[in-house]
């Protein structure tokens, strides 16, 4: 049940510019899915559906292309509403963020997987990663920043 539910909620992402869970929601038990709210709101959990701006101007869901594209662009959009700022030193990369959100960007930062990553550490507000070169720190700066302003 729960394999041709989540193949019809991509069917129907694909087909509609589906904006909300309830328009999800109304979707599915039209077809057929006695589905509760909270049902959807764990399918698109599970799916790591994204909500991305339409060429209309509206927020809708979004399957990833790919795991790894998924990931990416949650982080990407942690990392923009929670950085403050960051500076590489010596092999190492101390981020502030706002409070609050430093574990929530650490622990994004972890399943990302960048080279020469060794660790991460992170307080409320401050996280420093650890990476093997100087170099290696300096390559990953300037991506976070780049991932920052755009």
């Amino acid at each position: 049940m729960k394999q041709g539910r989540h193949e019809k909620i991509l069917e129907f992402i694909a087909a509609h510019e589906i904006s909300t869970q309830e328009e999800l929601l109304s979707l599915l038990r039209e077809n057929g899915y006695p589905v509760t709210q909270a049902t959807v709101s764990r399918d698109i959990k599970q799916l790591r559906l994204l909500k991305t701006l339409s060429g209309s101007g509206k927020y809708i869901y979004k399957a990833p292309k790919s795991e790894t594209e998924g990931l990416s662009s949650k982080f990407d959009v942690l990392l923009e509403e929670s950085v403050v700022k960051m500076e590489a030193v010596f092999n190492q990369i101390v981020i502030k963020c706002y409070s609050g959100l430093a574990n929530a960007v650490c622990a994004a930062m972890d399943t990302m997987h960048f080279q020469g990553l060794v660790g991460t550490l992170a307080g409320d507000d401050t996280i420093l990663v650890i990476m093997r070169t100087e170099e290696d720190a300096q390559n990953l700066c300037a991506l976070l920043e780049k991932k920052i302003r755009a």
